[in-house]
């Protein structure tokens, strides 16, 4: 038997979903990428306390930015623990609070912003190749689909996106960002 690709029972399930649909993208500029690889962190900080706080999971978009979980406490069920885009013009967000929630947002098969928005689902005018695999994937898996309105779920994200940003600043400038 083949060693799992992550910690994490919910990543393992998408990699397995991932290598099953082939080299076709199901959400706009997402590919997992080796877990816990590099992601440009150090650029960042380089103090060991804060890159010791991330896991870097996949790529978020076709220019640089990726996808880390956040270590914002000791918990064990890693795909509880919030994901972070990490971007390449310069955000650093909160972008789900959990695993599961970025998965419902790459169902929107929209590339993040930089400030950590998404396009809505009405918005996008093509979708990926293997976008509606992914959808059925998703709701045979976890019994979800794409959010509904993303400015609500994006004020429910605020106050952990405020209290990431207020420990990531102890360690980097975070700016207008």
């Amino acid at each position: 038997m083949s060693e799992p690709y992550s910690p994490v029972p919910e990543l393992n399930l998408l990699k397995e979903f991932s290598d099953r649909i082939g080299p076709v993208y199901y959400s706009d500029g997402f590919e997992l990428r080796e877990y816990g690889a590099d992601a440009g962190l150090h650029t960042w900080s380089e103090h060991p306390e804060f890159l010791s706080r991330f896991v870097p999971f996949a790529q978020a978009n076709g220019s640089g930015s990726d996808y880390a979980l956040w270590r914002c406490d000791d918990r064990t069920d890693l795909a509880t623990l919030p994901v972070v885009l990490v971007g390449d013009e310069g955000g650093l967000h909160v972008i789900a609070r959990s695993l599961t929630e970025l998965f419902q947002l790459l169902a929107l098969d929209s590339e993040p912003f930089s400030d950590g928005g998404f396009l809505d689902a009405e918005s996008v005018e093509e979708h990926s190749d293997g976008h509606h695999e992914f959808l059925a994937w998703l709701d045979q898996n976890f019994g979800l689909g794409p959010p509904e309105g993303l400015d609500a779920l994006r004020a429910e994200q605020k106050p952990l996106d405020d209290r990431f940003r207020t420990w990531a600043s102890r360690y980097v400038d975070l700016g207008d960002h």
